[in-house]
């Protein structure tokens, strides 16, 4: 016997309550709904909007500074890149979900099971790896973060984090008792973007106009509904209540795909389209 199913109970996955045959109906309902919110932003989003510029920062001479103390002086400057329309990007955050729960059910479901009866969804995990990155970078560019290698590495952060969590799942299959060093290391690689997007609100405040009063609310619920993640994942693995069954885990994860990323992705949208 593994040590996964020493953690999760050998009768929980049999439940009545929880079947694999459910949550594959809950992941074809997922995927139905995130493609059409995805079609319905395509079709909401106004062409005028939400259109972000994409830049680059580097090191240049500066001609002037230059000839006038006699050596070279080195400036930042910045280029443009592209331009980014935010409501394809959160479109696209749609889709991928879609994609991902459609494939579940279909094409990699008999592997699905196969890793549930265990404790383990690599899925969700690589899934959550393009999808949350996605949604990160639009809080960014709502935030003002146009540099192209800050994005980036928003993104690449918010990926590890999430692929950290499959880490935590695929590494406790070994440990007779959990391990959470994955996990805070997911915390820490998830928490640096947040403090990137802090900086940014604060120097719009100290050095700009400021930004509105519901502009901190929406960031509030942004922050909340992207930790709830984290909060199931610990539930799960302290084996709270009906945490103690991993499908029911499961199931959470799949009504949280729907519910927290829709409500993150359309509190984006609605941002996109502001003056």
């Amino acid at each position: 016997m593994s040590a996964t199913k020493n953690r999760f109970s050998l009768k929980d996955f049999t439940g009545p309550k929880i079947t694999y045959v459910n949550l594959r109906k809950m992941n074809l309902a997922a995927a139905a709904l995130h493609a059409l919110q995805g079609v319905a932003v395509l079709i909401l989003a106004d062409p005028a909007r939400g259109i972000e510029p994409i830049t680059t920062s580097y090191l240049t001479q500066d001609k002037l500074a230059s000839e006038a103390v006699g050596h070279p002086v080195l400036v930042s400057a910045t280029h443009h890149l592209f331009d980014l329309k935010l409501a394809y990007l959160v479109a696209a955050f749609f889709f991928i979900s879609a994609i991902a729960h459609w494939l579940v059910a279909n094409n990699y479901y008999k592997k699905y099971v196969k890793d549930l009866r265990i404790g383990i969804n690599r899925a969700r995990w690589i899934e959550y790896a393009f999808s949350a990155s996605t949604m990160m970078v639009g809080i960014g560019l709502l935030s003002g973060i146009f540099d192209f290698s800050s994005l980036f590495m928003i993104f690449g952060l918010v990926a590890v984090m999430s692929l950290l969590g499959l880490v935590m799942e695929v590494h406790n299959q070994t440990t007779k008792k959990t391990s959470w060093l994955s996990y805070l290391l997911g915390i820490l690689a998830g928490i640096i973007p947040w403090l990137v997007v802090a900086v940014y609100v604060k120097d719009a405040v100290i050095y700009g106009s400021g930004i509105p009063t519901f502009v901190y609310f929406i960031y509030g619920s942004l922050f909340i509904l992207f930790s709830s993640f984290a909060i199931n994942m610990y539930l799960q693995y302290k084996k709270v209540g009906r945490w103690s069954n991993y499908l029911y885990g499961e199931r959470v994860y799949i009504i949280l795909s729907l519910v927290a990323k829709s409500a993150l992705a359309w509190q984006i949208f609605a941002g996109s389209l502001r003056p």
